[in-house]
């Protein structure tokens, strides 16, 4: 049994995958940010993601995976979330759940430059 700690120990330290990253890419390979925006914040038909409780974002996918959506808006999820393996649900939740990209990398343009036509 020691022998298998032994071994075992440095996987788990230095060769566990980061689910961070892990769900990072998926967010942005699965088309996420199309509709929920680049930081996960949300858009104006789309609700933000980012910071919000990862078993209430694990419940809600794994209920539009079971071809679940309560309304129509949340029936477009349903095609995503099909996709999506459990591991791919845990990375995903906790890349937003845990959210702590540079929040200075995204900034709206709120200027008024020009006149919208030079």
């Amino acid at each position: 049994m020691l022998k298998f700690i032994v071994f075992l120990l440095p996987l788990l330290l230095y060769g566990a995958p980061d689910m961070y990253k892990t769900g990072k890419n998926l967010y942005f390979s699965k088309g996420c940010n199309g509709c929920h925006g680049v930081s996960a914040s949300g858009t104006n038909r789309y609700p933000p993601l980012a910071y919000r409780r990862k078993p209430f974002l694990m419940s809600k996918l794994k209920n539009y995976r079971a071809k679940q959506g309560t309304t129509q808006q949340s029936q477009l999820m349903i095609p995503f979330a099909m996709e999506l393996s459990d591991k791919e649900i845990d990375a995903l939740t906790t890349f937003l759940s845990e959210y702590n990209e540079n929040k200075s990398n995204y900034k709206p343009d709120f200027s008024t430059r020009g006149d919208g036509g030079s």
